[in-house]
């Protein structure tokens, strides 16, 4: 079902999500149905459970819709239960980054090139894999709304002030979107 994207300023993007009990598999499916349902809705690229207002570490990613910009996306869909880096690289990389709690704003932002995720997949499978290039920025995205950050946080100084009142505006529900959203 589709849910409303919860907007900046909601507490819930800034709570640190909760494991996922994984003996709750029916939940959980109904929970990554409803995050599959919003993202499509939405046309984004990923999507963290605390976005749609449920404080668990669940998120998808999806960057098959972004294969007119990197074809090696083309099969790219994950579901991510209770994902945790083992590992990152001390190379970094810039990239633009935009979310769908933050309308409108777009800001470079720099993230480990390479990392190593451990997590349970939608079938609650235990995976571990490596992921670069823009697969590693969108699950590095999502993963950062599981412990209550946002793309605006890892921003230089500079740029925060330059956007410090269009997320004020957001907060207060001066944003236009396709999607459903919510305030708090």
């Amino acid at each position: 079902m589709i849910q409303p994207i919860y907007l900046y300023g909601a507490d819930v993007l800034r709570q640190k999500a909760a494991a996922a009990d994984l003996t709750k598999k029916e939940e959980l499916t109904s929970l990554i149905q409803d995050l599959k349902d919003t993202l499509a809705r939405a046309d984004g690229c990923g999507l963290a459970a605390p976005q749609i207002g449920v404080s668990l570490r669940v998120l998808i990613v999806d960057g098959t819709e972004m294969t007119d910009v990197y074809s090696y996306l083309k099969d790219f869909r994950r579901t991510m239960i209770n994902p945790v880096v083992l590992e990152e690289s001390e190379d970094t990389c810039e990239y633009s980054e935009g979310c769908l709690s933050i309308p409108g704003i777009y800001a470079d932002v720099r993230r480990p090139s390479k990392i190593t995720v451990e997590y349970y997949d939608e079938s609650f499978t235990k995976v571990t894999e490596t992921f670069d290039k823009f697969a590693c920025r969108m699950v590095q995205h999502e993963m950062s709304h599981l412990d209550g950050d946002l793309f605006t946080d890892f921003v230089a100084p500079i740029r925060k002030k330059m956007i410090a009142k269009k997320l004020v505006g957001i907060a207060h529900g001066k944003a236009s979107t396709h999607y459903k959203t919510k305030l708090r």
